[in-house]
């Protein structure tokens, strides 16, 4: 850890390995005078470590992931750990959509659905990354020429991804885009969070708190339905804070689907409209360590994914094998599917706008 705010200060930048064809990857550390360290890869534009103090002021992890490039290089190692995720995060159902009277065809990569931006979305391409520091500040902004027509999608997609880290243990995730021809665009973060230990037990006994009174059931194949149904009396209420785990055994037939929570969480006063006003939306807290993990966001709603669907096969960080449950995701983003689901805010970029999302995760101590 940094001995003074100099060292603090300083971006630190290193080549992490190189892509099967040869191309370096570098890698991005980050230090704050609040504790808080991160670590970034132009990798999938990713978070590859996130370290925050616990109550006792000890850095500890907090994010699931790897020390080295290459299993990030195989989905089944690194199931979207960190990345950013575009150009639709989450599902399009039949991995088809219809816009201004054309009908595109997506990669089917979660049968029968289109998922997080195809195989080759923005999780597993090579983004090039400038580090920087200003005003107390200190983080990297990525950038990646989306082509016209990669996975399927309309239009070349210009893309800038730029993490800033704060002295105040503030971590800022700040999207734009522009697009050559109309094209959807929903691009958020992928993270999983532990904030007991970064993986190494299980997720389930830390609270979570969400701003959300109501969320979106889905079908056999995590489709939303079209409502909007409220939480309370379900499993699905977060409006107070609880153990994630606390309702997993409920018999809602929601979690026949997923196994757990893979919900879309509708934020309450959730502007449609970016840019909009950063509100709050989330808290995940863990009462034994103290640490505490507040998510700010400009999105709409929050996917909430309970880790259903690891099963203990990826070895991470330091020998942890993360089993089913280990993490929680808490992914701010326009609904799953909303190209064909007209009453859901649009998520339609065109040529002359500017795609805008910003999220935060805001750390400190019980």
């Amino acid at each position: 850890m940094p001995t003074d705010h100099q060292e603090e200060s300083a971006v630190q930048t290193e080549l992490w390995g190189h892509l099967p064809d040869g191309r370096p990857v570098q890698l991005f550390t980050l230090h704050s005078a609040a504790g808080v360290s991160v670590q970034l890869t132009e990798y999938g534009a990713r978070l590859v470590r996130v370290q925050a103090p616990d109550r006792a002021g000890v850095p500890g992890d907090v994010t699931l992931g790897h020390d080295a490039l290459a299993p990030y290089l195989i989905l089944d190692q690194a199931p979207y750990f960190g990345a950013a995720i575009g150009r639709y995060g989450n599902r399009i159902a039949r991995g088809r959509f219809t816009l201004d009277g054309a009908t595109y065809q997506l990669a089917i990569n979660n049968p029968p659905n289109h998922l997080h931006g195809g195989p080759g979305g923005f999780d597993a391409v090579l983004w090039s990354g400038t580090p920087f520091e200003e005003n107390g500040r200190r983080g990297v902004e990525f950038r990646y020429l989306s082509p016209d027509g990669e996975e399927g999608y309309p239009g070349a997609l210009d893309v800038t991804v730029r993490y800033t880290l704060a002295d105040t243990g503030t971590l800022a995730f700040e999207v734009q885009a522009t697009a050559t021809r109309p094209t959807p665009v929903n691009v958020t973060n992928h993270a999983y969070w532990n904030l007991a230990d970064g993986g190494a037990g299980s997720v389930r006994p830390q609270h979570l708190e969400v701003a959300a009174d109501r969320y979106l059931p889905i079908d056999e194949t995590s489709i939303p339905l079209g409502e909007k149904r409220e939480v309370a009396g379900t499993p699905f209420d977060f409006r107070v804070a609880k153990p994630i785990g606390q309702d997993l055994n409920a018999p809602d037939p929601q979690f026949l689907h997923t196994g757990g929570y893979d919900h879309h969480f509708v934020l309450t006063e959730g502007g449609s409209e970016l840019p909009g006003e950063l509100r709050w939306a989330a808290t995940l807290s863990d009462p034994v360590s103290g640490r505490r993990m507040q998510l700010w966001t400009t999105e709409p709603g929050v996917q909430v994914y309970s880790g259903n669907f690891l099963d203990g096969q990826i070895v991470g960080r330091g020998g942890a094998r993360y089993q089913q449950g280990s993490a929680v995701c808490l992914e701010p983003q326009h609904a799953p599917d909303s190209p064909n689901q007209p009453a859901f805010p649009s998520v339609i970029l065109r040529p002359g706008e500017v795609y805008r999302t910003h999220s935060e995760w805001r750390f400190s101590a019980l």
